[in-house]
């Protein structure tokens, strides 16, 4: 996929979310996690697409995005992590 189009794709998920927003609490804890998620998976582009310049890639997954997702950075450093010690 181009990384324009993963991007567009992201950001109106996102805009979305935070402009519709979930009305009910279960579908707003939903919408959230959707959009943890999908914060995760861009936190990922942008690990892949600077991690290129060093040969490094972590896939985006479900799993991925979420540990991004609901962690944040520290969550990207313990994947990094067990990626570079797990899978050498």
């Amino acid at each position: 996929m181009e990384p324009i189009f993963v991007l567009s794709l992201l950001g109106a998920g996102i805009f979305l979310l935070l402009i519709l927003g979930a009305p009910m609490k279960p579908l707003r804890f939903i919408g959230q996690g959707a959009i943890r998620l999908l914060i995760g998976a861009l936190f990922l582009f942008f690990l892949n697409a600077f991690g290129s310049l060093f040969d490094y890639q972590l896939p985006i997954n479900i799993m991925t995005a979420s540990v991004s997702g609901f962690l944040g950075i520290p969550g990207i450093i313990a994947l990094i992590i067990i990626d570079m010690s797990v899978l050498p």
